[in-house]
């Protein structure tokens, strides 16, 4: 009797990939690296053939497709198998190939399920029958084929099923359109290859497209070919076998993001998540730039990731150190105002009392491109605000968006000083939770700066500031368009007096001109751009006294005088780079224009004056803001404000009072009547001086008449108004409701107009600085009856008498601005104000001066006499409020 045969050896393994419906690999256990591995065909069992691609290498190699079956077969035992610890033995192994048969049965032992038993139960594989006595595993095989055979099961199925074939597509002919056609979702998808840890290949489920897939956002140590031989670089065996134990046959999901070449770029995802973001925190893969920005779950995970591994020191970063200068945490973050924004990439943000210049991260300006020097005036100087494209248009976007606002600043790193640049403090400043420098990028103002691959000195937003350029560069935005550069062309006047002479007809014409002050000199020294008229200019502030800031004159440097810094960041913070409204006067001999300018409707003289910052100038005197710095220059002495803390006033000498009142009679004629006994004169001796302005303001206005409707009103402007009778004459627009709607008030009479913007006109230059001929006066001594009925009486009566006459008109006393004076009648010197008491129409006022002692006592005569003779508001008796009181009655 012979011997029985020796039991084969059970080996234990995980099943790392199967091949087809016949053949698979399994690997050992990891020990300090990828393990052992070794491939095993079911032994008396031939599975379909699955198809396979063409060879470019190999000549005559040709594309074979599924035979029936074969891929059902081959997935029935990845779902089986794929990752699973299985049990196998080896029945014998091919002489020439080295290959081995046997069984695989699952768990750890040969009692588990037979591999091979199940896959012929289900009629997927055909059992080899020969020999002349079958062994019982064959006989057992034999049954189980033909109860399969029976059962229609698999490829003994009587009818074709139409999915038994796979329908693959090796390549795709345009990888751009197809990842559009995708809509970055996800795609069931089947890893079969892995060719390093971050490259892929995989079919696509339900389409069987088979492709090649680089993980977005980061890079794995790779293999490198040198003619015949392989070389891995450090760490890449690992991270190859890192991806292929976790993905090789697994299903997962891929969301394709881009193309390169005819490879894809995504996203790979298992059920675990992302595995570029395990592969960067077990330190076996490291961030790039170029595909980051097209990650769809999102940059911030992966660059988590690696920083984790970085601060482990783990595998690839086993040497990192980091190349950023640390950061103290009370410095990292703070907030604060933008006062200015310098060219196109860095601010000046004020912090309490301080004054940080910071620098956008990861943000390079616009730059000048390569410039003939033939074509470039020899005297003239590059000015990168306008020659450089798209500087300007960058410097305004941040300047409308930032310039005043509060801002956070998160600091990302301090870059040091070299090549002569001092050290800058580059960091992400947000507004409203928009990342400025992404806005920036975004508008194709300004383009990223690519970094060495360990280089950590970037903005911490760095992903999507590339994505943000990616879509510029889309939608050829800026810089990024193919369109022609923009060029600004402007005339810079200071320091020129003929072209700024040129200039000044048309900026006094214009009235009120828009502009953006650009730099601050001190105080009262501006340098404006006004975009109507393309020119750059010297504006010194009309009407005041700035204290001066050290300045080299012809008798050597000149000291800073005290309060001149404060003035200076006053004016700054104030107007620097803000849009403001300037009328200009005059130029000086150096070509620099004179005028006011307005900030939000503020004149900044009279800003400066009410801070003790300045004082007035005897040129106010003859302007139409001396009423606004007057008392603003009085306000500032009184309380010793900055410039007048060591001012005294001038030591009064005691002045016995004038016992006897002076007068000094002037001729007027009255133009305007007010509602409270006080009217408008004109000077009588200015009358044909007067009459030749008029003559001279229409002459103009017929040789140049306006265009209808060009001109634009604003409160408290000059202009030319044209009357009822068809003139033109000096007005000021008090208020704009409406086109059809103006309020404005005739400044050489003193009458008051509802006017539509017709009717206006911008005024020629030269007549804005001439004073008012219109003089406000009120009525002496006397005082208006509280009874409205009463009171109507008296001012008809009053506009009566005076309306359009002439009268001797003498100054008695001042209140605050207002001047109250006696009129009388050129012929008869009759008082109109005795006059109207007399007619018991007014009261006479009490006054204690002993000038007025005479004039008070002949008011109270006349009043006394109107009351006993019962005249108009005494017809029903004594109305004082003595009288009253006596009747239980009080007005």
């Amino acid at each position: 009797m012979a011997a029985p045969a020796p039991r084969p050896q059970v080996n234990l393994g995980i099943v790392k990939q199967v091949l087809s419906g016949d053949a698979v690999i399994i690997r050992g256990q990891p020990r300090g690296g990828p393990p052992p591995e070794k491939q095993v065909c079911l032994s008396n069992v031939t599975a379909p053939r699955l198809a396979r691609r063409a060879n470019p290498n190999v000549e005559g190699s040709v594309e074979t497709k599924d035979e029936p079956y074969a891929w059902q077969a081959r997935e029935f035992l990845r779902k089986k198998l794929i990752g699973k610890e299985v049990a196998f033995t080896i029945e014998y192994t091919a002489p020439g190939s080295g290959r081995a048969y046997g069984c695989i049965y699952m768990g750890k032992d040969t009692s588990g399920e037979n591999i091979t038993e199940s896959i012929v139960s289900e009629g997927l594989v055909e059992v080899r029958r020969g020999g002349i006595k079958p062994s019982d595993d064959q006989t057992r095989l034999n049954d189980l084929e033909d109860a399969a055979k029976a059962a229609g099961k698999g490829k003994w199925a009587k009818e074709n099923d139409p999915n038994m074939q796979r329908d693959i597509k090796w390549s795709v002919e345009n990888p751009r359109n197809f990842v559009d056609s995708l809509h970055q979702k996800p795609v069931e998808a089947v890893v079969e290859h892995v060719r390093d840890g971050c490259t892929v290949r995989a079919f696509l489920l339900p389409s069987f497209h088979h492709v090649t897939v680089m993980l977005s956002g980061v890079k794995c140590p790779m293999f490198k070919r040198e003619g015949d031989v392989e070389t891995a670089e450090t760490f890449a065996d690992e991270a190859k076998y890192f991806t292929e134990s976790r993905l090789l046959q697994r299903d997962v999901k891929i969301i394709l993001e881009g193309a390169a070449n005819l490879n894809f770029i995504g996203t790979v995802l298992h059920p675990m998540g992302n595995i570029a973001e395990f592969l960067l925190k077990e330190g076996l893969a490291r961030c790039v730039d170029w595909s980051m920005g097209m990650v769809t779950t999102g940059p911030e995970r992966l660059r988590s990731a690696e920083k984790v591994a970085k601060e482990k020191r783990s595998r690839i970063w086993k040497d990192y150190t980091p190349s950023t200068v640390q950061i103290d945490l009370a410095d990292k973050n703070f907030s604060g105002k933008v006062v200015e924004v310098v060219n196109a990439d860095a601010l000046v943000i004020k912090t309490g009392d301080e004054y940080k210049k910071i620098t956008l991260s990861s943000i390079r300006p616009p730059r000048l491109g390569p410039v003939n020097p033939e074509d470039q005036p020899r005297d003239r100087r590059i000015r990168p605000l306008y020659d450089i494209p798209y500087m300007f248009e960058a410097r305004e976007f941040l300047r409308k968006k930032l310039i005043g606002k509060k801002v956070s600043v998160l600091v990302d790193y301090i870059k040091p000083a070299s090549d002569g640049y001092p050290e800058k403090t580059c960091a992400t400043v947000t507004v409203g939770g928009i990342n400025v420098g992404e806005a920036l990028v975004g508008k194709g103002f300004a383009t990223v700066i690519r970094y060495r691959q360990d280089d950590d000195q970037r903005s911490s937003n760095y992903d999507d500031l590339l994505s943000a350029e990616a879509r510029a560069s889309k939608n050829s935005k800026g810089l990024h368009s193919k369109k022609e550069v923009p060029l600004h062309r402007v005339a810079d006047l200071s320091g020129d007096p003929q072209k700024a002479k040129q200039f000044l007809p048309f900026l006094q014409r214009a009235g009120r001109s828009e502009g953006t002050v650009e730099f601050v000199a001190s105080g009262s020294r501006l340098r404006l751009y006004l975009p109507k008229e393309t020119c750059l200019v010297t504006f010194l502030l009309a009407g005041i006294t700035c204290p001066r800031m050290a300045r080299t004159g012809p008798g050597g440097p000149g000291d800073t005088e005290p309060y001149a810094d404060e003035a200076l960041q006053y004016t700054k913070e104030l107007c620097l780079q803000r849009e403001v409204e300037v009328e200009v006067d005059t130029i000086d001999k150096a070509g620099n224009f004179i005028g006011w300018l307005f900030v939000e409707g503020q004149n900044l003289s009279v800003s400066l004056v009410e801070h003790g910052l300045s004082k007035m100038h005897f040129s106010a005197e003859r302007s139409n803001y001396l009423r606004f710095l007057a008392p603003a220059e009085e306000q500032a002495k009184n309380t010793k404000l900055k410039i007048w803390e060591n001012f005294e006033e001038p030591k009064t000498v005691q002045i016995v009072e004038e016992t006897e009142r002076k007068t000094n009679y002037k001729q007027i004629i009255v133009t305007e009547m007010g509602a409270e006994l006080d009217f408008y004169a004109q000077m009588i001796d200015a009358g044909p001086s007067f009459e030749q302005v008029m003559q001279n303001l229409r002459a103009e206005m017929e040789a140049s008449p306006p265009l209808t409707g060009a001109y634009t009103p604003r409160p408290g402007e000059l202009c030319a108004c044209k009357f009822i009778d068809g003139e033109w004459y000096r007005a000021r627009v008090e208020k704009v409701s409406s086109n059809n709607k103006i309020s404005v008030f005739y400044i050489d009479f003193g009458n008051r107009d509802i006017t539509s913007v017709t009717q206006l006109a911008a005024l020629p230059p030269g007549y804005h600085t001439q004073l008012p001929q219109a003089h406000h006066y009120y009525l002496a001594c006397v005082l208006l009856p509280k009874d409205e009925e009463y009171k109507q009486e008296a001012l008809d009566a009053f506009r009566h008498d005076i309306l359009n006459n002439q009268f001797l008109l003498n100054v008695e006393y001042h209140s605050g601005s207002q001047d109250f004076v006696t009129i009388l009648t050129p012929e008869a010197r009759e008082d109109v104000s005795q006059k109207l008491i007399s007619d018991g129409l007014v009261l006479a006022e009490h006054r204690r001066e002993k000038r007025l002692n005479k004039m008070v006592t002949e008011y109270k005569a006349a009043q006394e006499t109107a009351r006993k003779n019962r005249l108009n508001l005494w017809r029903y008796g004594d109305i004082t409020e003595d009288d009253a009181r006596e009747f239980g009655y009080q007005n």
